[in-house]
C-alpha cells in the first residue's frame, strides 16, 4: 500500500497575463506568528471590482483583436466573414472611447477568486466586490438585465444588474487571485451539457458527436467564438465551470498530458481537430465561411467510471474576461488593448461588396415586394423606421391578443427589432442597441403574422423551421443583424429612439428607432428559405 500523494485536477502552470498596476493603497505586510500576512483593506476590493467590470465592458484583449485582424488577411475567408470581421474591429475601436459599451447586453457580472490563506480581508468580500459592481453600473452606460423573483411568474429588473456571481476559492500562499467576466445572455445560452457514456470515447464516434453539437451552437452567441469542449468531470457541476473557465482563457496554461493522479490536460490534437470540424460546418463568422471559432479549448477531465459528463460552450465576440491579482507588490489588473484601431486593416482591405439599400418607409406590402426580389444571404443597408421589442413585450401583446384586444398597428406598419438598448450616455440618442438572440420569439411568430404583425423581424442567430413555414405561409421574411458591434450600430447607424408602449418595462419597453444604412442579411425569405437550413443540408 503506498502512502498519499496529492495532486491538484487543474495545474495551471506559469501566469504569463500582461497586467497593470492599481498601486499599493490600501494593501501591506504584516508579521503574525512568525509569518507574513498581507492585509488588504475592503476599499481595496471594491475598486479592483469597479475597475475591473469598467475595462471588461469597454477594452478586448489584444490577442483576440489580433485574431479578427487575421480573418481580413485569410484569402479563404468569406466575403461575410470578412464584414462581420470588420464590423467588430470597427465596434472595438468605438467601443475603447469608453462612452458605449462593446455589446448592449452588459452582462452578469461574474467573479472567480482563489484567496491564499495568509490573505486578510475582514471576511466580507462578497460584499466588497459587489459594491465595486453595483458602482461601475450605476456611473456606466451599462444595461441591468437581472430580473428578481417576486412569485414563480413575477419577475422585477433590480435596477442595479445585481446580484452577481462570486465565488471565493481557498487556496496556499499570500496572493489573491481573480477572473472577472461579464457574460451576456446569448453566449451563456450556448453552455450545454451531455451525459455520455464510456461509447463516446473513441475516435469515429467523438468527432461525429462534436460536429453534430458544433452544428447545432448557431450564431445566436456571436461568433467568432473561443469554444471550449471538456470532457469528463468528476461531476456535471464541476465539467461545465471548466467549460466557463477554459472559454475565458483561465485554463491556457495546463499540461498537455494526463498523469495517473488525474490531473486535467489540454489535448493540443484534439483542439486542432475541433477547430477543422468548425469550419467545415460552413457557418462561418454568422453569415457563411470557415470562421465559426477563433480558436479551440479542448480539456480532458477525471471521470467516474459510470458517467461521461461533456461540456461545450463559447467566448462570444464580446471576449469579457479580464484577470486580476493581489500581491505585496500591490494591486495589479490584466492589461487590455486600449488603442484598437491599430488592429485596422488598410484601406483596400476594407472596401467590401456594396450591400441593397432597403427603403423602410413605404408601405409594408412594398417592403416586402423589394427583399422578395433577392435570395438567402443577401446584405443589407436598411434606412426608416423600425420597432424595437423583445420577450417581455413579446409576451405582453401576446396576452392582449388572448383577450380579444387587436395587434398593435406599430407591429404591422414596421418591421420589429429584437433588441433591448443599454442605458443612453449623454449627448448621444442611444446607449449600446445591438440585436438579441431571435429564437426566444419562434413561439410568437406564426400567431403575430397570421394578424398582420412581425412581417419582417431583425435579430441574431438562427431560427426553428417553424418560422421558416409560417414565413412562407404569411410572406414574412427574418433578416439577421450581425451579432456584436452594438456600439458602432449606436454611433452610426441609429439617429433616434423614442419609447411608444409598455414604459414600464424598461428597457424592454416597445420603442421606434430611426435608423440609416443598418446592417442586415436576408437569413429566411417568403419561399420558406433559410440560410442555416441549407448548411445543415449541404
Amino acid at each position: 500500500m503506498t502512502g498519499y500523494r496529492h495532486e491538484e485536477i487543474l495545474q495551471l502552470g506559469d501566469d504569463r497575463t500582461r497586467y497593470r498596476s492599481l498601486g499599493r493603497e490600501g494593501v501591506t505586510v504584516e508579521t503574525h506568528g512568525g509569518r507574513r500576512i498581507l492585509r488588504v483593506e475592503p476599499s481595496v476590493l471594491r475598486r479592483l471590482s469597479r475597475e475591473a467590470f469598467v475595462d471588461v465592458s469597454f477594452l478586448l484583449r489584444s490577442t483576440h483583436l489580433q485574431q479578427l485582424s487575421r480573418i481580413l488577411d485569410d484569402p479563404e475567408a468569406s466575403e461575410n466573414d470578412r464584414y462581420v470581421a470588420l464590423a467588430l474591429l470597427k465596434n472595438a475601436v468605438v467601443a475603447a472611447e469608453q462612452r458605449l459599451p462593446s455589446c448592449q447586453d452588459t452582462g452578469t457580472a461574474i467573479v472567480f477568486a482563489e484567496k491564499g490563506e495568509q490573505v486578510w480581508t475582514g471576511g466580507h468580500d462578497e460584499e466588497s466586490l459587489c459594491e465595486g459592481i453595483f458602482e461601475t453600473y450605476q456611473e456606466k452606460a451599462l444595461r441591468y438585465s437581472q430580473l428578481a423573483p417576486q412569485s414563480m411568474f413575477e419577475e422585477k429588473n433590480t435596477g442595479t444588474n445585481l446580484p452577481a456571481q462570486v465565488e471565493v476559492h481557498a487556496a496556499s500562499g499570500e496572493e489573491y487571485r481573480f477572473l472577472f467576466l461579464a457574460k451576456g445572455g446569448g453566449s451563456a445560452n450556448k453552455s450545454f451539457l451531455y451525459q455520455e457514456t464510456k461509447a463516446l470515447l473513441n475516435e469515429r464516434s467523438l468527432e461525429t458527436f462534436i460536429l453534430e453539437k458544433l452544428s447545432s451552437i448557431g450564431t445566436s452567441a456571436c461568433p467568432p467564438y473561443h469554444l471550449a469542449l471538456v470532457i469528463g468531470g468528476t461531476s456535471a457541476e464541476a465539467t461545465l465551470k471548466t467549460v466557463k473557465l477554459a472559454s475565458a482563457g483561465y485554463l491556457d496554461g495546463l499540461p498537455t498530458a494526463g498523469s495517473p493522479g488525474g490531473r486535467a490536460y489540454r489535448d493540443l490534437d484534439w483542439e486542432a481537430r475541433v477547430f477543422e470540424l468548425a469550419q467545415r460546418t460552413g457557418i462561418g463568422a454568422q453569415f457563411g465561411g470557415k470562421y465559426l471559432a477563433h480558436d479551440v479549448r479542448v480539456i480532458r477531465l477525471p471521470r467516474h467510471a459510470a458517467s461521461c459528463p461533456v461540456g461545450l460552450g463559447v467566448s462570444c465576440s464580446a471576449d469579457r474576461n479580464i484577470k486580476a491579482k493581489i500581491t505585496a507588490d500591490g494591486v495589479f489588473l490584466e492589461e487590455l488593448e486600449r488603442d484598437p484601431a491599430r488592429f485596422l486593416p488598410s484601406e483596400d482591405k476594407m472596401r467590401l461588396d456594396r450591400p441593397v439599400s432597403v427603403d423602410l418607409d413605404r408601405p409594408m406590402p412594398e417592403v416586402l415586394a423589394e427583399l422578395s426580389r433577392y435570395p438567402v444571404r443577401t446584405r443589407l443597408a436598411l434606412t426608416g423606421t423600425l420597432i424595437v421589442a423583445r420577450d417581455v413585450a413579446h409576451a405582453r401583446i401576446k396576452r392582449m391578443l388572448d383577450e380579444g384586444r387587436p395587434m398593435p398597428d406599430y407591429f404591422k406598419r414596421h418591421p420589429v427589432y429584437y433588441a433591448g438598448p443599454a442605458k443612453t450616455p449623454q449627448g448621444l440618442p442611444t446607449g449600446s442597441f445591438g440585436p438579441t438572440t431571435a429564437g426566444r420569439m419562434d413561439t410568437y411568430v406564426e400567431e403575430f403574422q397570421s394578424k398582420g404583425g412581425s412581417l419582417v423581424m431583425l435579430a441574431k442567430g438562427n431560427r426553428s423551421p417553424a418560422v421558416a413555414a409560417s414565413c412562407k405561409k404569411h410572406g414574412g421574411f427574418y433578416l439577421g443583424s450581425v451579432g456584436g458591434p452594438a456600439a458602432i450600430l449606436a454611433k452610426e447607424n441609429i439617429e433616434s429612439v423614442e419609447v411608444v408602449d409598455f414604459e414600464d418595462l424598461g428597457m424592454e419597453a416597445v420603442r421606434r428607432i430611426r435608423v440609416k444604412d443598418f446592417p442586415a442579411f436576408i437569413v429566411t425569405d417568403d419561399k420558406g428559405n433559410d440560410f442555416f437550413a441549407q448548411l445543415k443540408g449541404r
